[in-house]
């Protein structure tokens, strides 16, 4: 066991690294997708308060449009990054990566796909939990443990599957068959991907410890150091290791669920 979280730390500090060089080299390039993608998101929430007692059809109208054009800029990041990766010398233009238009539909399909898939698992949770109702347990005990079991549960399908988008831009798959792939490369790189997660995350949680210690200035500044090298790494990191994972999976290239849950 020793041994195996050895390794998984050798190769994230693998994909940290070469993340970082990738980083270092496009930043602003970078930097500007991630702030587009933020700016996005703020003015439709900045939006929706403004126009949320005018129209209710406006307002859903305008809702599906920012969640269009959010979605769209993230796909174009993804697109951008693997360009670096892959022809890094040769510099492209962001709008030369927009995603098509395939691919915008495939990747909001397999965006209902995969909340199907959440909600599927706490499904299965509850009608698990449903059976102990009747032993004489306490409903509160069955309740706290059926809810953390589900959270568990959903973290794991989120982090097992969420790599469906890459599949989507770099080898132009199907819905459902980018959820089926995330999920078999995926399957034996649980630990690494979840260190990999804890490493993008240490700056937020760092955050958040100087905020319960009630330094605003100190932890503001770990915020703003955060929102500006950590997003933008994050983003490279997580395609970079889309990348390694892909790389080494041995699997067959149409695989099916059930050989790779567990």
């Amino acid at each position: 066991m020793i041994n195996y979280l050895k390794e998984s730390t050798f190769a994230v500090n693998d994909v940290i690294q070469k993340a970082w060089g990738i980083t270092r080299k496009h930043y602003f390039s970078i930097a500007t997708l991630c702030f587009l993608m933020f700016i996005t998101a703020s003015a439709s929430s900045l939006m929706a308060f403004f126009i949320k007692d005018v129209s209710k059809a406006l307002s859903a109208v305008m809702a599906i449009i920012f969640v269009f054009l959010y979605f769209t800029i993230n796909l174009s990041l993804f697109k951008y990054i693997f360009h670096l990766m892959d022809d890094e010398e040769n510099d492209v233009k962001i709008v030369d990566t927009l995603p098509t238009r395939q691919q915008i539909i495939r990747f909001l399909i397999a965006t209902l796909y995969f909340v199907g898939c959440i909600l599927g698992v706490y499904l299965v949770v509850i009608l698990i939990a449903f059976p102990f109702i009747y032993t004489g347990l306490s409903l509160d005990v069955i309740k706290n443990v059926a809810i953390s079991v589900g959270i568990v549960a959903i973290f794991i399908t989120w982090l097992r599957i969420s790599f469906f988008p890459f599949f989507i831009i770099d080898k132009n798959v199907a819905p459902f068959e980018s959820i089926k792939l995330s999920l078999a490369i995926t399957k034996g790189n649980f630990t690494k991907i979840l260190l990999l997660l804890l490493v993008l995350g240490g700056g937020y949680l760092i955050y958040l410890v100087f905020n319960m210690l009630h330094w605003p200035f100190v932890a503001f500044a770990v915020n703003i150091l955060s929102s500006f090298i950590i997003v933008p790494l994050s983003s490279v990191a997580l395609t970079v290791a889309y990348r390694k994972i892909a790389g080494e999976y041995k699997g067959v290239e149409h695989p099916d669920i059930l050989h790779n849950i567990v």
